[in-house]
């Protein structure tokens, strides 16, 4: 199955992201499905590395890191970026900017969208 994820929320204030991110891990290690993950609007500051939480508090950037290394391709709203102050050498590794185009093509991509 793929599966694209379209995030809209910001990495904290309300879980949706958080939990569209924990969704999207736990299918990738039960295995045979692609994931990508789009963030758009808020969620574009899911991305941003180097984020510092309190302790025993989740961390967004971290959680994308591990859906990236799972396997997942994410792609985080040039646009959305540029308005919020992120440069793309800001974003968690193998995170990367990305186009209403690309966003696109994932959704013809995709069989599911799930949107967060």
């Amino acid at each position: 199955m793929k599966t694209l994820f379209i995030l809209n929320d910001a990495p904290y204030g309300s879980e949706r992201s958080y939990n569209a991110l924990r969704l999207a891990r736990s299918l990738l290690k039960a295995g045979g499905d692609e994931v990508k993950v789009f963030l758009i609007g808020d969620a574009a500051a899911c991305a941003k590395a180097g984020q510092k939480v309190p302790p025993g508090f989740y961390n967004i950037g971290d959680m994308l890191g591990m859906v990236l290394r799972a396997g997942a391709e994410v792609g985080v709203c040039g646009t959305c970026i540029d308005a919020r102050g992120i440069a793309e050498t800001d974003l968690v590794q193998s995170a990367h900017r990305s186009t209403m185009d690309e966003l696109t093509a994932w959704t013809q991509w995709a069989d599911k969208v799930l949107v967060f």
